[in-house]
């Protein structure tokens, strides 16, 4: 598995595997919904940065998310979380719902696809 492939044509295609709310060292260090939200951005952002591009890349995302009441009573947080990571870029996002993930701490996951334009 990988976290990232790029497919070179008139431009680059970079599709990012589901990420979670881990650290560099895998770890997830908050159990807080908004806090996971946040890092898993973070973490497709990187991923999108390591094949050139930048956050205003990403054309599409789907969250899986664990908790429905949860990312409802963390708007908020999630808001800032995602305003830090991709600022005020909003590509097509898709939200499901889903009883697990392959952590048990996970709360949400997060795959991605990105256009960096040559």
């Amino acid at each position: 598995y990988s976290n990232g492939i790029a497919v070179e044509g008139s431009g680059k295609t970079v599709f990012v595997a589901g990420q979670l709310g881990t650290n560099a060292q895998g770890q997830i260090e908050s159990d807080s919904f908004g806090a996971q939200i946040a890092q898993a951005l973070r973490n497709v952002v990187r991923v999108v940065q390591e094949a050139g591009g930048r956050p205003s890349d990403i054309v599409r995302m789907t969250w899986f998310i664990t908790d429905k009441g949860a990312y409802k009573a963390e708007g908020a947080a999630i808001a800032a979380g995602y305003k830090e990571a991709i600022g005020r870029h909003f590509p097509a996002i898709t939200v499901i719902f889903v009883s697990g993930l392959v952590d048990d701490r996970a709360k949400v996951e997060i795959e991605a696809t990105a256009f960096v334009n040559g």
